[in-house]
């Protein structure tokens, strides 16, 4: 009797416990079948590197004065178009503009004293001539004296008196021939040096003058006249009129990723619904240590029509793109690379990615469920 007590309890235990077993199978299956599922689908995916963007015009650079002093009048107003070479500051020079018409006074007398109508040089000359022909009188009158000597003709004394008057009208010629020379040398000289002076004093001059470097427009004055001047402060910023560039700043993490010519899609604030095409020329290889980020320029395909310096966005620079690709859910990824699947955890073998999607290169196929994981 105790017996069959006894197995009427244990067949009550199974039949318990089989029954806790089988709902907790249908409980699973009941979860399962509540989380959401889907299958890889075939598409185009395309990675890129997200940075922030601002617009500046090309060739933009910071005037400098290259004296100190102060600021006599802007020549020109922000938003002037200016040409290469145009005067943009003026700093006060009294000094060397008077210092300059010295020079150039200088220059002109020395030009007058090497080849001008009252020219030193001409008085020599007249001087040489006249002794030229007294040289050549004195010359006649020695050697027909000399050949009356020579016939005993004639007294020693006349005979010396023409030979000493010969050699000094020779030696008076030597001397004007080399004082000639000499001053021409002299005066050529100082004519050189006169020069010399002038373009160093045009230089000084130019120096209280800043002048633009390129062909653009005037985007800022720094300095108001009066102000006092320095040497290591920017006056003015100047750059293309008609050509801009954006500026990206890429993180230092995906600056390896970069390559000129690639794709910049870009959207401004100022165009928030249009998506502007652009391409990267420049990657700039110094970090910024405050930012932490690399400087990348990048020109516009069809820029707006309408751009200032300072307008600011953000930009997607595509590194790859891939069609017919096998793509999922970024939501469906546990630790990284796995999902699980109907039949259980699966590790994927990724590739391109983008904010929501990756690309799956081995472990799934086009007909393979995978369920999202829970939260």
């Amino acid at each position: 009797m105790r017996y069959n007590q006894c197995n009427m309890k244990v067949d009550q235990v199974r039949f318990r416990l089989g029954g806790v077993a089988v709902f907790l199978i249908l409980f699973l299956a009941a979860c399962q079948s509540d989380q959401e599922k889907i299958v890889p689908e075939k598409t185009t995916i395309t990675e890129s590197v997200y940075a922030s963007a601002i617009i500046q015009p090309d060739s933009l650079y910071q005037a400098y004065a290259s004296v100190s002093g102060i600021l006599d009048r802007n020549r020109v107003a922000e938003g002037d178009e200016v040409q290469e070479g145009d005067a943009i500051l003026q700093v006060i020079n009294s000094a060397p503009e008077l210092n300059t018409e010295n020079s150039k006074l200088s220059l002109e007398l020395a030009k007058n004293n090497y080849s001008g109508g009252a020219g030193v040089l001409r008085g020599i000359e007249k001087q040489i001539a006249a002794a030229w022909l007294s040289y050549k009188n004195d010359s006649i009158n020695y050697h027909r004296q000399k050949r009356l000597w020579e016939q005993n003709i004639g007294s020693k004394i006349e005979f010396d008196n023409r030979k000493l008057a010969y050699e000094l009208s020779a030696n008076n010629l030597t001397l004007l021939k080399n004082q000639y020379d000499r001053t021409k040398n002299e005066l050529l000289t100082k004519l050189r040096q006169a020069g010399n002076s002038y373009k160093s004093a045009q230089i000084s001059n130019t120096d209280f003058t800043v002048t633009s470097k390129i062909n653009g427009k005037v985007y800022a004055l720094y300095k108001n006249p009066g102000e006092i001047v320095s040497t290591m402060e920017p006056l003015a910023a100047i750059g293309s009129s008609t050509i801009f560039l954006i500026e990206l700043l890429v993180d230092e993490v995906d600056i390896v990723k970069i390559k000129i010519g690639q794709k910049v899609l870009v959207v401004l604030d100022a165009y928030a619904n249009t998506v502007y095409e652009a391409k990267v020329s420049k990657i700039y290889p110094r970090k910024d240590e405050r930012s932490q980020t690399f400087k990348v320029e990048a020109f516009f395909d069809q820029p707006p029509g309408v751009l200032y310096p300072g307008l600011s966005g953000e930009a997607n620079i595509v590194i790859a793109q891939q069609t017919d690709a096998l793509v999922i859910p970024r939501a469906y990824l546990i630790e990284g690379n796995k999902v699980q699947t109907e039949n259980g955890i699966v590790a994927l073998k990724l590739g391109l990615q983008d904010m929501d999607r990756v690309q799956v290169l081995e472990g799934l196929s086009v007909d393979t469920y995978i369920l999202k994981p829970r939260q």
